[in-house]
């Protein structure tokens, strides 16, 4: 009979934050670590406001700061900025762009929330993700001239302004944007102005095939991605699932969906796939059947240490579970915004929410005001203020510590 692994919540919090570059005092990568390796341990850096990906990278090392992220991002072009999980703006890592690109259209699509004459059918959405592919190949374009050479690719209909968007009416082909990201035709460019462009990303970071996988994406006893061999959908499926559980393990086919804004019961036929194919191994999670990388059963004695402070939408804020011990106590009402978390910036305090910060820049000068819901040991409180310091630092600011009340609401 196999015997089951027991683990519990603070064995798997003190591993994430280890795995996350967030434990203390020897959580932050090692000097010198790439960006897009600190990307990829995350699973992809919510990057819908730029600077809050800076921070997420930035705080977990000891010397990297906002340049080195947009260097990554501009220059080196081993950071990819484009539509990640739940189809928001991710960066993630150029080499591994292949391995999303399979996994994320292979999640089933669902009627949008407009009216049937407002969607797109399945034959047009293909239509206008192969236009983009096309018109972004060797060019950056605004979303005007964009939408100039689909209608030119399509016809009229994909440029109607039929699509609501705040107080606004957006062409109809912005609702599959999100999937020309997924499908690897394209990805964001450098801003011209106060404009976002758009481009094809590297043939190096596609595989070559305009976002088909030509390698195989395999799980390393680090958590790395190495080659081997020629991999389809469902290789990539049981890869990505493993990356994941390396991540954010023990986890349960329904978090995996939550994290991803995928059908539950496409998850579990997921995960019932992969383990199947002794990808994935179960486990007891504090009395609830989860799920880790085959072999990964390893933890830590001791619970998670250390105090970060975390931007909005922050990875691990958002993809570890479950919620409740992730934000335990008063940090439920106080740190999530009806339920949903990364609105509002998190103080971490031995691998869970302890609290609420926000900073206000003036010149080359921040405030940053935290908000603690426990009280802080004197150990904590140096490491507090260390870390505001390095949220300085990250952007490239002189920053001083206030605590105190956060009177700003979400999305501040």
């Amino acid at each position: 009979m196999t015997t089951i692994s027991k683990i519990t919540w603070d064995a798997a919090s003190a591993r994430r934050t280890e795995r996350q570059f967030l434990a203390g005092p020897g959580g932050p990568a090692r000097r010198g670590t790439p960006v897009a390796e600190v990307v990829g341990a995350m699973m992809g850096a919510h990057a819908q406001v730029l600077s809050a990906a800076e921070v997420s990278v930035g705080v977990r090392t000891s010397e990297l700061t906002r340049a080195d992220v947009r260097a990554a991002l501009w220059d080196e072009r081993s950071l990819i900025k484009t539509y990640g999980p739940r189809g928001t703006v991710h960066l993630l890592p150029a080499r591994e762009l292949p391995l999303w690109s399979s996994a994320l259209t292979a999640i089933p699509t669902r009627p949008g929330p407009f009216p049937p004459d407002v969607r797109l059918t399945e034959e047009q959405a293909a239509q206008v993700v192969a236009a983009i592919g096309e018109a972004l190949e060797g060019r950056c374009l605004t979303l005007d001239e964009l939408t100039e050479e689909i209608v030119a690719r399509t016809g009229p209909w994909a440029g109607e302004r039929v699509m609501p968007a705040f107080q606004d009416l957006w062409p109809r082909w912005r609702q599959v944007l999100h999937r020309a990201g997924w499908a690897g035709t394209l990805c964001f460019g450098p801003n011209r102005g106060r404009k976002a462009t758009y481009t094809r990303p590297p043939v190096a970071a596609t595989g070559g095939t305009g976002g088909g996988l030509g390698t195989d994406d395999v799980l390393g006893t680090d958590g790395a991605l190495g080659t081997d061999g020629a991999l389809g959908t469902d290789g990539a499926l049981g890869a990505f699932v493993r990356r994941y559980l390396y991540a954010y393990g023990p986890a349960t086919p329904q978090h995996f969906a939550k994290w991803l804004a995928a059908p539950t019961g496409w998850a579990g036929k997921v995960f019932r796939d992969v383990a199947a194919a002794g990808g994935i191994e179960e486990v007891d999670f504090e009395g609830t059947r989860a799920w880790v990388a085959a072999g990964d059963t390893d933890f830590p004695d001791g619970p998670a240490r250390g105090v970060r402070l975390l931007p909005y939408f922050d990875a691990y804020v958002i993809a570890a579970q479950p919620r409740e011990r992730l934000f335990p106590g008063a940090a439920y009402e106080r740190a999530l915004a009806g339920g949903q978390a990364g609105n509002y910036p998190v103080l971490l305090v031995d691998g869970v929410v302890a609290g609420v910060w926000h900073q206000r820049r003036q010149g080359r000068r921040t405030t940053v005001t935290v908000e603690p819901l426990v009280r802080l040991t004197a150990r904590q409180e140096r490491e507090l203020g260390e870390q505001v310091e390095r949220v300085g630092e990250v952007l490239e600011a002189k920053a001083e510590l206030v605590v105190g009340e956060v009177s700003v609401g979400p999305h501040a």
